[in-house]
């Protein structure tokens, strides 16, 4: 009989934020509870994620529920730890200057579980011109570009259109307006920080990934970082598969095992030579498949 009235008590929800050991979870029909962790996720080495759907069963009173089972993962991203997400949504800005490399690492982590990717190039005010270099650069990459001003709120309606009822996961350098973006879109008031100085990098002012749900948009919000480390136990060759520009090479090249890396007769090379593809953009695919080859070599370390 307790068993049944368990079963019966159990609801299904998604996590909207982590902290400590304390969660909470929103229902589709508006409510939230807060939860804690049965300690059986530890023992089986599971960490519940910002995104994640669950079974939990409410507490009474003043006691706080349990989190009783995590739904099967359809995404998974690790920097940030987030679940589920459909659409990653990179904010790139003139100041921080754009680091094209952690956004080609984004972009690959995103294409390996098939999520949409979406570019949004805030504080378009500041060099009217970044948002046509960025569409230049990743013109075969098969992602939008949305150029957009938070302060000014411009370009916030196409952005609304491009998330749609999506799960979207902002993310990006520290200082991009990741948290200035969504005030803007979804009328909040999330802290908000600066540039600093010296460095000419954010201040971090999101310490946890919160999912926000308003007007029809499903958005977590992480906190910038700067560096992103190498992806382990990936073969080398499977790299080129999440570089969509490659696709139509795929074959033509001399050698039929051609990664795209100076081998001779490369027809990469070709495009890039033709204009096809930016030469800044396979420069970094070289950066990135050099640090792969190193990781793939070193997995029994």
């Amino acid at each position: 009989m307790q068993t049944e009235i368990q079963e019966f008590r159990e609801k299904e929800g998604i996590i909207l934020q982590g902290v400590g050991s304390f969660y909470t979870i929103g229902t589709d029909d508006g409510n939230t509870y807060i939860l804690r962790c049965k300690k059986k996720f530890r023992h089986r080495g599971i960490s519940p994620l910002t995104g994640d759907r669950v079974l939990f069963t409410p507490g009474e009173g003043e006691e706080h529920g349990w989190l009783e089972e995590i739904l099967p993962r359809k995404t998974v991203c690790l920097r940030p730890p987030v679940a589920n997400v459909e659409t990653l949504i990179i904010v790139l800005a003139p100041v921080p200057a754009p680091d094209l490399l952690l956004t080609d690492r984004l972009i690959c982590r995103a294409y390996a579980q098939d999520m949409r990717v979406i570019i949004a190039v805030n504080k378009d005010d500041l060099d009217p011109t970044l948002k046509d270099r960025i569409r230049q650069e990743y013109a075969g990459a098969g992602l939008q570009v949305i150029p957009v001003c938070a302060l000014e709120k411009t370009g916030l309606e196409a952005l609304r259109d491009a998330m749609g009822g999506r799960l979207c996961c902002f993310t990006g350098q520290s200082g991009v307006g990741k948290s200035t973006l969504l005030n803007a879109l979804l009328d909040l008031e999330l802290e908000t920080g600066d540039i600093s100085r010296k460095i000419a990098r954010g201040k971090n002012t999101t310490r946890h990934a919160e999912l926000i749900r308003k007007n029809g948009l499903q958005v977590v919000d992480t906190a910038g970082f700067n560096l992103l480390e190498t992806e382990r136990n990936i073969p080398p060759e499977t790299l080129k598969e999440r570089y969509p520009e490659f696709l139509p090479y795929e074959g033509k090249c001399r050698f039929r095992e051609c990664l795209h890396d100076r081998e001779p007769g490369c027809a990469v090379a070709v495009a890039v030579q033709e204009g096809k593809i930016t030469a800044e953009r396979v420069e970094r695919y070289r950066m990135l498949l050099n640090e792969v080859r190193e990781s793939w070599r070193e997995r029994y370390d």
